[in-house]
């Protein structure tokens, strides 16, 4: 009897524990959204009790017709999809390379592309605005996208290049066989096999520009180029706070991730599923 007190209460305290940890963590996300739908105009004048202030859209339109917003969107999601398109495709074909063919100097570079991964990224900023400068890309959406893909290269490739070790070369045989060339084979055999870590590259590859500060800062300057992460902090920069507009486009960049995740998760599982059964 007491043994059956003691978990219960074990029980009660786990639950009240979870809660209000999920509390503590949802709070902030449920203030955003709440200031968002805000009709007031400072986040300062708005209650600690998320919706007591009213709903209204009004954010939403200001931030649409009174900001660059729009331009800001549309930059982002052209150097997300770019970047992401570029890396899948580098990393996947330099991994297929690095794991199926011997050549001079391969581990060298793949030692090399490691050793690049030590060092923190804002070591060669200066360099990296250098060279934009150089060839034309300073203040273009283009330019950015060579420097995402640029540094996702290195490290994508090495995990890649870990799971096309895990595909039997056996069907790369088969294939050979069959007259397949290199290309057929990594398009129609091996590529099916990298589905569930070509999702997650291409995930994790599209997260990472979207709401990048420090790179476009460093490059883009017309306000119109801006993108979400460089534009957004304009409305809280110190000149002026317009924090309830701030957070409108916070909730407004948040949607992509929750398509891509609702979409991305039953290809993920399945993808893992087929995965599973190679042999």
């Amino acid at each position: 009897m007491r043994g059956t007190t003691k978990s219960k209460i074990v029980q009660v305290m786990f639950v009240l524990f979870l809660t209000i940890a999920s509390l503590v963590v949802l709070y902030p996300i449920v203030y955003v959204i709440s200031t968002a739908f805000s009709p007031l105009n400072t986040a300062t004048q708005a209650s600690i009790m998320p919706f007591s202030d009213g709903f209204s859209l009004k954010q939403f339109d200001k931030l649409i017709n009174e900001t660059n917003f729009i331009y800001w969107f549309e930059n982002t999601l052209i150097v997300a999809a770019a970047t992401t398109l570029c890396t899948v495709i580098v990393c996947s074909l330099s991994a297929y390379i690095f794991s199926r063919f011997r050549f001079a100097f391969r581990k060298s570079m793949m030692m090399a592309m490691l050793v690049l991964q030590i060092f923190p990224s804002f070591v060669g900023m200066q360099a990296l605005y250098v060279i934009a400068d150089r060839i034309g890309a300073h203040d273009q959406l283009w330019g950015l996208v060579l420097i995402y893909a640029a540094g996702n290269i290195p490290y994508n490739t090495w995990l890649m290049k870990s799971y096309v070790d895990t595909v039997p070369k056996a069907l790369d045989e088969a294939a050979r066989i069959d007259g397949a060339n290199h290309f057929t084979i990594f398009f129609r055999v091996v590529m099916p096999i990298l589905r569930p870590m070509i999702i997650f590259l291409a995930i994790t590859s599209f997260t990472g520009p979207w709401m990048d500060y420090i790179y476009p800062k460093l490059l883009l300057g017309t306000p119109t180029k801006y993108t979400l992460g460089t534009g957004l902090i304009t409305f809280i920069d110190g000149t002026r706070i317009q924090f309830t507009t701030f957070a409108a486009g916070a909730v407004t960049v948040a949607i992509p991730f929750v398509i891509l995740f609702v979409l991305s998760q039953k290809a993920m599982v399945t993808g893992l599923g087929g995965a599973a059964v190679k042999e």
